[in-house]
């Protein structure tokens, strides 16, 4: 089998090339087949406590119902906070990668986000918000070009924010000439699960089952105090906790006139076992899946001929599968869904009209040579230069003041 190479790339970036590339994992719990796993929660509207999706796919040839274990936001996320990861180890190549970079100053600390980090990337509302020199940043040369910038001609964005043109960004709050740009890379993994069948033979949602939680206080399963000593114990903590919560236990303090309660809101006392939490998915198979779209990559260009704008497409696509490399090097997910490859990754790349060419899997060492090579081909086809940080934002601070953990809020 042999290894993905820049001609390759390069060969995907010109037209007619191929279509995609397709990298599919086998997965399976850490503790075994027989483990659960926690799949992603999502809010359901008018609901607590969050929910599973679960979605029919095909299986082979059978029809099954799948259920989201990562989605394609949160696969993305992991490969933006891996390239984030590098530039902050000062990683010799990915520091050159141009970025805009949004500081805040709260309590004495100095606080960094990068484009790559924000939630919609370089057309972030952090970044529209903040300042460049004491200038409003939608009125920097720079950032005016990488917003009017178009498929026609996307240089200003390639130098300003790539990964906008990697992972997908929308203008969406912007009166006219949005940016809109499609992610060319997608992802998500899957767990395919067992469910039933009606009395029609159709298959029947599965029913996820609930789990206990429970915490042991050693000092005491039950802590009752006065409102005095409620209100003592909540204002000592207004530093730490969030306003809005100790003004609650204040209120619910003083509304019973000093009558014993539960210091549970305090986060004193233990918790009965109780079946109120989604409990994990038994998988009989997960499978990870990423595309990467030169046909998405082939719709753009920048200003550099046919040769050059070829160069420029395959850097962007050595981009994204290093972030992807290194994102598929962390099977990092969350708590209780803890995963390993069942095998190797299968990866493939469309040589159309029902033809695939299997290529070898991307290590980090590989993808760091393919993605230098991509750069140099592009600096001496396109003039192309990348040198770390492009724009330097001071956020507003109106914005970081008002800023609140939601998390917090509902504990």
């Amino acid at each position: 089998m042999r290894s993905l190479d820049f001609a390759t790339l390069l060969a995907a970036g010109s037209p007619g090339g191929p279509s995609c590339l397709t990298s599919t994992t086998p997965l399976e719990p850490a503790g075994g087949r027989h483990a659960s796993v926690a799949p992603a929660k999502f809010a359901e509207r008018n609901k607590k406590g969050g929910a599973y999706a679960y979605e029919q796919r095909f299986y082979g040839d059978e029809s099954r119902y799948a259920v989201v274990i990562d989605s394609k936001q949160s696969q993305l996320n992991r490969a933006e906070q891996a390239l984030a990861q590098a530039i902050d180890d000062r990683h010799p190549l990915l520091s050159r990668l141009p970025h805009v970079l949004v500081t805040y100053e709260r309590d004495g600390n100095v606080e960094r986000y990068y484009d790559l980090t924000l939630p919609h990337r370089v057309f972030d509302g952090h970044i529209r918000a903040g300042t460049v020199d004491g200038r409003p940043t939608t009125q920097v040369d720079a950032y005016r070009a990488a917003r009017d910038a178009s498929v026609t001609n996307a240089r200003a964005l390639l130098e300003l924010s790539p990964i906008s043109l990697v992972f997908g960004a929308w203008d969406s709050s912007r009166k006219s000439r949005q940016g809109r740009w499609r992610s060319a890379l997608v992802g998500e993994i899957i767990g395919f699960v067992a469910a039933g069948r009606d009395d029609a033979g159709n298959l029947r949602l599965p029913e996820p089952g609930k789990r206990g939680g429970a915490r042991v206080d050693p000092v005491g399963m039950q802590i009752n105090l006065g409102g005095d000593a409620m209100k003592r114990l909540a204002n000592g903590q207004r530093g730490e906790m969030s306003t809005a919560t100790v003004d609650k236990i204040v209120k619910a303090a003083g509304a019973k006139s000093g009558a014993p309660q539960s210091a549970s809101t305090l986060g004193l006392g233990g918790i009965p076992p109780m079946l109120e939490q989604l409990a994990g998915v038994a998988c009989d198979a997960i499978i990870r899946t990423h595309v990467l779209s030169f046909a998405t990559l082939r719709q753009m260009r920048f200003g550099a001929g046919p040769e050059g704008d070829a160069a420029c497409r395959a850097l962007l696509a050595a981009l994204a599968l290093n972030a992807l490399a290194r994102a598929d090097a962390e099977l990092y997910l969350r708590a209780n869904c803890d995963l390993v490859e069942a095998s190797a990754p299968s990866v493939k790349i469309d040589q159309r009209r029902g033809t695939f060419l299997e290529v070898e899997p991307l290590d980090i060492d590989t993808a760091d040579l393919l993605l230098g090579e991509a750069l140099a081909h592009a600096e001496k086809a396109a003039d192309v230069k990348w040198s770390g940080v492009a724009l330097r934002v001071t956020g507003n601070p109106d914005i970081v003041s008002g800023a609140v953990d939601a998390e917090s809020e509902e504990s």
